[in-house]
């Protein structure tokens, strides 16, 4: 026969376990409702991971946005990596090409992958990339280099509180994931 110290610590045992079952659930849960959360609201300064379709509208040229381009590698990542230019002045509707320019510093092939990030957050919203080095992975071989074009538009719809944009890439270095023998077959330069 249990007694009431007995059923009391049982119930506070399911208890606990259920409470840490749920905690569990949830940690899982937020990263894909983050990025649901981010995504409807424009912030956090992510950019779409798909090209943007353009179709000719009237550009306003009344109106001016400095988009300043910067980029950033990370520690393992024996590359050059820079844009063409570091500041722009566009018209909102315009379709805008430049280019980032990498250069591999190392003897082996290594591929990389260049994640976007847009500030302010908001802004990401109206940022529209039609073609963008960002949605491959990029292969270079010992010493290559490679220009990696960026066509882009802002959003007519861009708030006029914001008059600058900051696009920034970070390159990371993805080769031991599988990808080496992908580099020598696309490998430039």
């Amino acid at each position: 026969m249990m007694t009431h110290q007995g059923k009391s610590n049982r119930k506070l045992i399911i208890m606990l376990i259920f409470g840490s079952v749920a905690m569990f659930g949830f940690g899982f849960a937020l990263v894909p409702l983050y990025d649901v959360l981010c995504e409807q609201l424009g912030i956090n300064g992510k950019t779409s991971s798909s090209a943007a379709s353009y179709q000719a509208m009237t550009v306003d040229e009344s109106r001016t946005v400095t988009v300043e381009f910067m980029a950033q590698i990370q520690q393992d990542m024996p590359w050059e990596f820079t844009p063409e230019v570091k500041r722009l002045q566009v018209h909102p509707g315009e379709l805008i090409r430049t280019q980032f320019n990498a250069k591999n510093l190392s003897k082996d092939n290594i591929v990389g992958q260049a994640i976007p990030s847009v500030s302010p957050g908001m802004g990401a919203a109206y940022f529209h990339k039609t073609e963008c080095f960002c949605f491959n992975q990029q292969h270079l071989a010992a010493n290559g280099d490679a220009a990696l074009p960026l066509i882009f538009y802002v959003d007519h719809e861009l708030p006029d509180s914001i008059s600058t944009l900051t696009l920034s890439y970070t390159l990371y270095n993805i080769t031991d994931k599988g990808y080496v023998g992908a580099v020598a077959q696309g490998a430039t330069k």
